[in-house]
């Protein structure tokens, strides 16, 4: 009964109810916005006024302006030239369309790589760049950073007035790695602000190992291939993981000071407009949970690999929904048509472009945006779809398809806009421990965290079970099972967070490679999994790196899986075997295991498994917890719901080619329609089909 109540109480502390601004961009609008990038500026005048009769033809309301724009307003060092930009703006004001406007500062002008070098990165083998590319910007040069600033800030007093404006684009797509002088510097006195003496680095970084004690702070160089990373079949490695870890940490946070430099100054000018920049979902290279707090609202862009599967988009709408606690998101670009830089650049089937909009709509956006307007003439983007393509009239399938979008969403209004998810399972992600795992001297090379987390995300995906994902400083009291694969590294006061959680009657998961290390990649002595022994009730003596060829396998309730990539050899210390392995010196020896603790439990999984058991195991634990999905619908369509003042929203969604049929298990009516179904009537859904249903 109590850890019904912890149940019922933090399912009050999350409702929908307890927050009822959250639109991202409210008040400047009262619909989902649809519109993307547009980039007038490379083309013609002449052709202005037929893009504004297409955008309207197309219901497009929006369009983001300005992104790569500095040359074009900076022609040297003490000139600005806005002309261009003026007619532009007015233009989209004279035809009602609203501006998410960018601050032009993702890509720096030639004359600025040239009189001030320092501006210009420097590569992970030491190699200076040189003017071109696209992130060519050292984020710890002061010319970059003093340059940006003042360009954003001629910017914003000029268009301030706007009153078409709806959010500040800051950059773009921030990324990539620089290993200049300017960073080696900046990253010693980040050092010094972290652990604040040299003693406490030496420590930390363990540098007693191979003789490397600094000595000065003048002795911390850049974390490249000219000092501790090396390549190995193909992969960067490092013979210091913890300074490499930090180095990967400075980045971000170097990248991050450069967002906020220019945040400051918009702020100061037009603090009423929300600021954003577009971030690419499981991006590795900077960590998006730290970066979210500095952003007034999260957007990303999506664009799924030629050979995605059903899932993998929603698990990061659903990541990127987590970084602001369930918030809506926009989704700030996708493609109309096709991609151009995949490997094999597959065009969106009939059907596509609308059900992943749907898609995004279902798992928290409140937006629907697209890249590019106007497909480009030159470089390396031409070949990537726009709404209006190189023919340029509207007589294309890909017009035709964003028209017809965008007649639904002028039908569904603001209906659904900040509208959240409810979720009774979380699963952790962290992006030191990303770094933390994927650095560490072993034990196989196809250590991947992003893959064992999506193992597990797609089991409660394909069961239609609603998931959050949340970072280690997070609040776990809302769910009934929290699922952390993969955790190597357990920081600091998480495991008091898991212990406590448990003891109060949570559930609690996690698999082999967990509790390895503290917050600097040094081994938490004892045995593994370190701090979380106690919870999960087992001691790991040892891990068997297993080949891709090689498999070892148990029986969970009378079916035989494989166990594979690590297979934990481990000892029980309170907690009861539910499978054991089958072959090898280490058969009868413990595989999963389930430990009462406190009111709760602790599950084990102690080696990779496949998609079959996945979801059988999770599906069983789930109903053993009364976690229940949004919806039972056949194989292949997607079911999410989304609640807010309006009502509840159940989205449905074909990821198949085939028609398929939906029992209702509640009445509704399907916004998209109008059709109304009673409990027990049927849905039926064409290829790529969705439906909306408020119940």
């Amino acid at each position: 009964m109590q850890a019904n109540t912890l149940h019922e109480k933090a399912e009050q502390l999350r409702s929908p109810d307890t927050d009822r601004k959250e639109q991202i961009m409210q008040p400047k609008f009262k619909r989902i916005l649809y519109g993307g990038d547009y980039n007038p500026n490379q083309w013609p005048e002449e052709i202005w006024e037929e893009d504004m009769r297409l955008f309207h033809k197309a219901h497009i309301d929006v369009v983001t302006l300005n992104v790569f724009s500095w040359a074009a307003l900076q022609p040297d060092e003490s000139t600005y030239d806005f002309s261009k930009l003026d007619k532009i703006m007015k233009l989209v004001k004279d035809n009602g369309l609203k501006v998410c406007m960018a601050t032009s500062t993702a890509a720096h002008p030639a004359w600025m790589a040239r009189k001030y070098p320092d501006i210009l990165r420097v590569e992970h083998n030491g190699m200076k760049r040189k003017f071109g590319a696209r992130h060519n910007s050292c984020p710890n040069s002061p010319n970059y950073r003093k340059y940006s600033a003042a360009l954003v800030e001629k910017i914003a007093e000029r268009y301030k007035d706007y009153d078409n404006i709806v959010a500040w684009h800051i950059n773009n797509e921030f990324g990539g790695w620089c290993y200049c002088e300017n960073c080696e510097k900046a990253f010693r006195v980040w050092l010094q602000k972290k652990y604040g003496t040299l003693d406490e680095l030496n420590r930390v970084w363990n540098t007693a190992f191979w003789s490397h004690t600094m000595y000065d702070w003048d002795d911390v160089v850049a974390c490249n291939m000219l000092s501790e990373e090396f390549l190995w079949d193909g992969q960067i490695r490092t013979n210091f993981q913890g300074i490499s870890l930090d180095y990967n940490r400075f980045n971000s946070d170097s990248m991050l000071e450069c967002f906020n430099i220019e945040k400051d100054v918009l702020k100061r000018i037009t603090p009423d407009i929300p600021v954003t920049t577009n971030l690419m979902g499981a991006y590795k290279h900077l960590d998006y949970q730290k970066w979210a707090k500095d952003m007034d609202f999260v957007s990303w862009d999506n664009y799924p690999a030629y050979d995605a599967v059903p899932g993998d988009a929603a698990m990061n709408h659903d990541l990127m929904r987590g970084l602001k606690q369930g918030k809506p998101f926009a989704l700030m670009e996708q493609t109309p048509g096709v991609s151009n830089w995949h490997i094999y650049c597959k065009l969106k089937r009939p059907g596509v472009m609308r059900l992943w909009s749907y898609e995004a709509v279902a798992h928290g956006a409140d937006t629907v945006m697209f890249f590019q307007m106007r497909r480009s003439m030159g470089a390396c983007e031409k070949y990537h779809s726009g709404v209006i393509e190189h023919v340029g009239t509207d007589d294309t399938r890909v017009f035709r398809e964003i028209t017809a979008l965008g007649a639904e969403l002028d039908k569904l209004q603001g209906v659904t806009l900040g509208a959240r998810a409810k979720s009774d399972v979380a699963i952790v992600f962290d992006w030191d421990n990303w770094w933390a795992a994927e650095l560490s001297a072993g034990p196989s090379k196809l250590i991947n965290y992003t893959k064992e987390v999506s193992f597990y995300y797609r089991a409660f995906f394909q069961q239609n079970i609603s998931v959050d994902f949340v970072s280690v400083e997070d609040d776990l009291s809302s769910y009934k099972l929290v699922v952390a694969p993969m955790l190597y590294m357990c920081k600091d006061g998480f495991d008091e967070k898991v212990r406590e959680y448990v003891q109060q009657g949570g559930s609690f998961l996690t698999t082999y490679f967990s509790g390895y290390v503290e917050d600097h990649d040094l081994v938490t002595l004892g045995g593994y999994p370190g701090r979380l022994k106690d919870i999960l009730g087992i001691w790991v003596e040892e891990s068997d790196a297993l080949p891709p060829e090689e498999n070892n396998s148990f029986v969970y309730e009378g079916k035989q899986y494989p166990a594979g990539l690590l297979c934990d050899l481990m000892h029980l210390r309170g907690a009861k075997e539910i499978a054991s392995y089958e072959s090898n010196f280490y058969a009868g020896m413990p595989v999963l295991t389930e430990n009462e603790f406190g009111k709760g439990k602790a599950y084990y999984v102690g080696a990779r498994s496949n998609e079959e058991f996945y979801k059988k195991y999770l599906g069983d634990i789930c109903e053993s917890l009364g976690i229940r999905p949004v919806a039972k619908t056949p194989e292949g369509i997607e079911a999410t719901a989304r609640y807010n003042d309006n009502g509840e929203f159940l989205f449905l969604l074909n990821n198949t080619q085939e028609e398929k049929e939906v029992v209702m298990e509640e009445a509704g009516t399907d916004l998209l329609t109008d059709q109304v179904y009673a409990k027990g009537d049927t849905l039926t859904l064409e290829k790529y089909g969705v439906a909306i249903v408020k119940r």
